[in-house]
């Protein structure tokens, strides 16, 4: 697939090695210019590019950048992208991004990044740590394969997701649409825990709305 990559932190740049590896034409981009990228290009074979050039004609683009920079991308930005997957890695930590109100009164994060974007997107990749993404895909069946949860509201684009994370080594879990994406965000029991498929199930289940206080804006 023609994969681009918005967004080259510790997420970012590790999808970027991720689907390399797994021989996908990759191309990545950030808000300090593709020169900024030459040694991840270098290292992993994938195209540096503007932000535009990311979103162009791609069948999968992945937005991975802190909440706070989603309304400075450019606008427009995915008219070029008609036929894409977006997906959205993000969270919302009010001591990086600032207090975004639509947020903190119960929109979920990736709900508000659909809406800053206008665009539908796919939530997943947020609840994993950047090192267990590089490292500890499994071959499918693997007793102890992690699951990512992957909410959307359109069928068509989570089985696209649903299948990349398979050929990652990850089982997928279908967490319901996108105002469901909450019971994946900071601060509920699937976050930062590499659970396998019953586990994210139980857990998304588990998930209380109310936001922990270490994960709201201070009053």
């Amino acid at each position: 697939m023609k994969i681009g990559v918005i967004g080259a932190g510790n997420i970012g740049s590790t999808l970027v090695r991720r689907f390399r590896a797994l021989g996908h034409d990759v191309s990545v981009a950030n808000s300090r210019g593709p020169e900024t990228l030459a040694p991840l290009a270098k290292e992993t074979g994938a195209k540096a590019v503007s932000v535009i050039e990311a979103a162009r004609g791609k069948d999968v683009v992945v937005v991975t950048i802190p909440e706070k920079s989603i309304p400075g991308l450019p606008k427009g930005l995915f008219a070029a992208a008609d036929r894409a997957v977006v997906i959205d890695t993000g969270n919302y930590y009010p001591q990086r991004d600032g207090r975004i109100d639509a947020i903190e009164s119960g929109t979920a994060e990736s709900r508000w990044v659909a809406q800053q974007l206008g665009r539908p997107v796919v939530k997943t990749f947020n609840n994993i740590y950047a090192k267990h993404l590089l490292e500890r895909g499994k071959p499918r069946g693997s007793a102890d394969r992690i699951a990512l949860p992957v909410a959307g509201d359109d069928p068509a684009a989570k089985k696209v997701v649903l299948g990349l994370l398979d050929e990652m080594g990850f089982d997928g879990v279908d967490a319901g649409g996108l105002d469901e994406s909450w019971r994946q965000q900071p601060g509920t029991p699937v976050y930062g825990t590499d659970r396998d498929a019953a586990g994210v199930e139980r857990g998304l289940g588990e998930a209380s709305k109310e936001r922990p206080k270490e994960f709201r804006a201070a009053p």
